[in-house]
């Protein structure tokens, strides 16, 4: 029998609407490499234009987006599925529009794709693991949009050099300018024979990356000094060639030191040439173009003129270890609970080592140890961090003499004085601080790993 509905207000027969259950939002996302890179260069320029500098913290970025922390965290990630929506208004935060390929479906990630491969050496310009250490990253920034411009970066070995180089090239790529890296770690042992040599392999591989051909027998003269052509060779064909500015990288610079017969005049060179465009001669603005960055470990060790060495010239930039702020930031990268406590105990063990760090929080956020294991058998030979550690252990053994100054570093309870050659070399592989001529281990896992190791030879 069908029903019927009196029209009388005062029927006291009354029905309801089945309720309209709340949409749920797919979660479903995941920002690509591309996205992120968007992402973070338009955070760096909000940054650099409205805060000082300075990164803003997951709650800075909560305020302006109106996310929560915890969905910011996720994002940043890379490894949490969101919704489309999320995505959006980060975007929408720093006047981006959302673009397809600036998102993957999670569904077609593999667990590769999530971020799942340890990290180790030179973190992606599109990482979302890479830590801002303000002002370092805008100062080399600004530094090689000047002219002539001279940059030093220096800090031990996995500190996180290499990144910072990276990611201020691309930025200044933004600006239209070249930019070539070479890692004196790739030169062959040949390369180093003699100066000549040397000069030619700088000269052929930097024509190869800017896409040039190789001019070496046109420019180059035997009559003349090798310092003499390779200057040549740059001024009258490499910077009149190109019609936008240069920047030239040499990472891993400490491997020249070694061969003081080259050191003495490629680095009298190359701070020849930064003193040529001040010179306020014809050539000046030419040489105006170039702009050269030197990335090394340890302090200089072969003796150099005080006029012509490049390393007392241009802006140094000294690059310091994590703090707990920043270890705390990067806990909340990773989606680790408890992120200051975590934070704290990776803090005491690793003394802020980027590398140390990532490869402590790494592990803790796939589950594969948890905080009290990974502190209480971080310096065991089959904890986190025993490959690494074996390494540092084997590399010395071809060094009797660094072997045994850490050797009384690490058995020492108090500071020690060594000879000043050993100390530089042991700080550019990071083992060691120094302060006011003492040396002490560079952190708590250093120290009980070669304890144990050492305390027998």
């Amino acid at each position: 029998m069908p029903l019927s509905v009196s029209s009388s207000r005062s029927s006291s027969m009354s029905y309801s609407l089945p309720s309209r259950q709340p949409v749920k939002r797919k979660r479903g996302i995941i920002l690509s490499a591309k996205g992120w890179q968007r992402l973070q260069s338009a955070e760096q320029r909000s940054t650099n234009q409205d805060n000082l500098g300075k990164p803003y913290t997951l709650q800075d970025l909560s305020e302006r987006t109106g996310l929560s922390p915890n969905t910011l965290a996720r994002v940043r990630s890379r490894k949490v599925p969101v919704d489309q929506q999320t995505l959006e208004s980060y975007f929408r935060t720093f006047e981006l529009t959302l673009n397809p390929d600036d998102f993957t479906d999670s569904d077609t990630l593999g667990s590769t794709g999530r971020q799942q491969i340890l990290l180790s050496g030179q973190l992606p310009v599109d990482s979302p693991f890479y830590i801002h250490r303000p002002p370092i990253e805008m100062l080399c920034y600004e530094a090689l949009l000047q002219p002539g411009a001279l940059l030093r970066i220096k800090a031990p070995r996995q500190m996180g050099k290499t990144s910072l180089l990276s990611r201020t090239l691309s930025q200044v790529r933004e600006q239209q300018v070249a930019t070539t890296i070479s890692s004196l770690q790739l030169a062959d042992a040949s390369v180093f024979s003699d100066l000549k040599r040397f000069l030619q392999w700088f000269c052929a591989i930097t024509t190869q990356s800017l896409g040039l051909p190789n001019q070496l027998d046109r420019y180059w003269d035997d009559l003349f000094g090798n310092s003499y052509n390779c200057t040549n060779y740059f001024e009258n064909y490499i910077l009149t060639e190109l019609d936008t500015r240069l920047v030239i990288a040499f990472d891993e610079v400490d491997v020249v030191f070694d061969y003081p017969e080259i050191a003495t005049d490629f680095f009298g060179m190359l701070r020849a040439w930064y003193e040529k465009a001040r010179y306020g001669d014809a050539k000046s603005e030419l040489w105006q173009k170039l702009r050269i960055v030197l990335v090394h470990s340890t302090e200089v060790y072969v003796p150099l003129n005080l006029h012509q060495s490049p390393f007392n010239a241009g802006l140094a930039v000294e690059l310091p270890g994590f703090t707990t702020d920043q270890v705390c930031d990067l806990a909340q990268r990773y989606g680790l609970d408890h992120v200051e406590d975590c934070a704290l105990q990776v803090m005491e063990l690793t003394g802020g080592n980027p590398y140390l760090v990532q490869i402590a929080l790494h592990h803790l956020s796939l589950q594969t140890v948890t905080l009290d294991e990974l502190v209480q058998n971080a310096s065991a030979s089959d904890g986190v961090y025993g490959a690494h550690l074996r390494n540092l252990l084997w590399n010395l053994q071809e060094y009797p003499d660094l072997l045994m100054a850490l050797k009384r570093v690490v058995l020492s309870t108090t500071p020690v004085e060594l000879e000043a050659l050993q100390a530089f070399k042991l700080q550019s592989k990071g083992l060691v601080r120094i302060k006011d001529q003492q040396v002490v281990p560079s952190c708590q896992l250093y120290r009980k790993y070669f304890q144990q190791a050492l305390s027998t030879t």
